[in-house]
């Protein structure tokens, strides 16, 4: 499809909004990838609140110009590229694990590099961040960790309270 200058750069500058509200962006390879594949692959990541979609590689160039992001490796603008974008209130790691997953089942498709919180990512660190749990699951896991600490903390306090009141109740049996 021939775009004219004036679709690119409004591409572009779409792209750009999009990437400078985004809460991450991961970049990927698809080339080998069936289009059946790939929509499973939406659905999926749709859960994660991360869109995504194929783009040319010039017009993806000039939106990360646009957004502000620098540092950007040469080589992941090589080749047909796709982005991962997650949107704000979106969850990182729910979105590194749908696309490791799908990297797993698919041999064709390959995840690049990541970008959130003003820091680079590569594959493997990707795959990492694909293993801690989403959020609701590790807000769960600190209330669970908070509750215990206050729970024994309780136990322990009311210990000796209690074992005065055993060694009263034992005085007042054996005065009987």
């Amino acid at each position: 499809m021939n775009l004219t200058k004036e679709q690119k750069k409004e591409r572009s500058s779409s792209l750009a909004s999009d990437i400078k509200e985004a809460a991450g962006i991961f970049f990927t390879a698809y080339q080998g990838c069936k289009f059946t594949e790939l929509a499973g692959l939406r659905g999926k990541l749709a859960d994660a609140k991360c869109k995504f979609r194929v783009e040319r590689n010039s017009i993806l160039e000039h939106a990360l110009k646009q957004a502000g992001i620098e540092g950007v490796d040469a080589s992941l603008l090589k080749g047909p590229t796709a982005v991962a974008i997650l949107k704000k209130d979106g969850d990182v790691a729910l979105s590194a694990k749908g696309l490791t997953e799908f990297a797993k089942t698919n041999a064709a498709f390959k995840i690049r590099a990541g970008f959130t919180d003003g820091t680079w990512y590569d594959e493997a660190q990707i795959k990492i961040l694909a293993t801690l749990g989403s959020k609701e699951e590790n807000i769960g896991k600190l209330a669970n960790a908070l509750y215990s600490v206050v729970a024994s903390s309780a136990q322990v306090l009311q210990a000796p309270i209690r074992d005065f009141a055993y060694v009263l109740q034992a005085v007042e049996n054996s005065k009987k």
